[in-house]
């Protein structure tokens, strides 16, 4: 184009954003598809509060991340090639700009936000926004085509450690050095298991909202067919068992918000300091998992190794049980009768226990009256010969019911 004053070849993306901001007039930044900073203008002081942690961070703050989706920005951004006004979110520091989307075929690759920092954009402007957009396309292919083949690396290595391949302490230190990364004092391995196989949509969403993600350092992270694997730095963090836990809960509530993907089953190991154990990890991620899918309504919240209580040991409890030949005779009594009279005086025991002998939780679990439960109860104790009042045979009952259900 004649108008065009991008047509130009240009060394460098920080050399094309202060020509943007030199042609608009206005402060410029320029991200990639996960809201990380690329490129920024140099030659303007004027700014904002959320531009001067962007370019601080090297990042745009998650706040401002998370309102801008809230707002509705974010999304439109991901559908439109048209520029975007944004207007002041003094809460978070952001003044009035205008957005861009940088387009490759139907994928986004990145953003180019103006600041208005002393007359909004006129529709020349815009017009000048969207050439823009388009001349920076082929930079941010080449920025991505690095990146992804540093990923590659990344992935490689870590897929070593899960599998135990790396048995040196040393190797494995040297080859953070390699790719740049800094060890963690402690980590852990976090598995998110999604009802699918994750294909290209669903690998990018997940790997935004790691990216964008500033509560927790994701060291390295790797898929395998419906399983998003992490592993997670844990320096200097206070109470990491409950970051962890709001981390992953949160990500499984923002994927189903913000991309419509629903029914994600998050787990996450014990924490460790020595590298040569991430194999042990996401082992442990996996038990959970697995324990998971055969114990739905026992232990659907319970998402770390640490929780998972004597469903750690099912296993082994379940080997030991099959080679004495044992078998519970209070539950055998109880399934004979509930064979005989149609009834649920199993599923009654089950649920009491699981309520913590809690009866008023039970009957509303199991939504009969409260009376009805008791009676119940009664009948256990009479045809099981059980004193629902020992701990110590209460807590048989409990393991063999689960030991069943496993079984089955």
């Amino acid at each position: 184009m004649e108008n065009d004053p991008f047509r130009l070849n240009f060394d460098s993306l920080d050399e094309f954003a202060d020509v943007v901001s030199e042609v608009l007039q206005c402060p410029i930044t320029i991200e990639d598809a996960n809201h990380r900073l690329i490129a920024y203008s140099t030659h303007d002081e004027r700014t904002d509060p959320a531009r001067i942690s962007t370019i601080i961070g090297r990042r745009v703050p998650e706040k401002v991340i998370n309102n801008l989706w809230i707002e509705g920005v974010i999304p439109a951004l991901l559908k439109s090639r048209e520029p975007i006004r944004v207007k002041t979110l003094d809460k978070i520091g952001l003044g009035s700009r205008v957005a861009v989307s940088i387009w490759n075929k139907e994928e986004v690759l990145g953003f180019i936000w103006a600041l208005e920092v002393e007359k909004p954009l006129n529709e020349q402007d815009l017009i000048l926004l969207k050439q823009a957009a388009e001349a920076a396309k082929n930079k941010l292919l080449q920025h991505q085509a690095r990146k992804n083949k540093k990923e590659e690396h990344f992935q490689e290595f870590f897929w070593k450690l899960l599998t135990g391949h790396i048995q040196s302490n040393k190797e494995i230190l040297d080859n953070f050095h390699n790719f740049q990364i800094t060890p963690s004092s402690s980590f852990a391995v976090m598995v998110f298991k999604f009802q699918e196989d994750l294909i290209n949509e669903e690998e990018k969403q997940a790997s935004y909202l790691l990216q964008t993600n500033q509560s927790l350092k994701i060291a390295l992270y790797t898929i395998n067919h419906h399983h998003l694997i992490l592993l997670v730095s844990l320096n200097q963090i206070e109470q990491p068992l409950n970051k962890l836990n709001a981390f992953v809960e949160t990500f499984v509530e923002k994927m189903e918000e913000r991309f419509g993907v629903k029914s994600i089953q998050p787990a996450y190991s014990s924490i460790y300091s020595d590298y040569q154990k991430v194999e042990k990890a996401y082992r442990e991620a996996l038990t959970v998992l697995s324990m998971k899918e055969k114990f739905p309504s026992e232990i659907n919240e319970i998402h770390g190794y640490q929780n998972l209580g004597i469903y750690q040991f099912i296993d082994v409890l379940l080997e030991k049980r099959t080679n004495d030949g044992y078998e519970n005779h209070a539950l055998k009594k109880l399934l004979e009768y509930d064979d005989k009279h149609n009834s649920d005086l199993i599923e009654s025991l089950d649920v009491f226990l699981n309520k913590d002998n809690n009866v008023k939780e039970a009957a509303k679990a199991l939504n009969v009256h409260l009376n009805t439960l008791n009676y119940r109860l009664k009948r256990i104790s009479e045809i099981g010969e059980i004193n629902l009042k020992d701990p110590n045979q209460k807590m048989t009952l409990y393991l063999d019911l689960k030991l069943r259900k496993f079984k089955e």
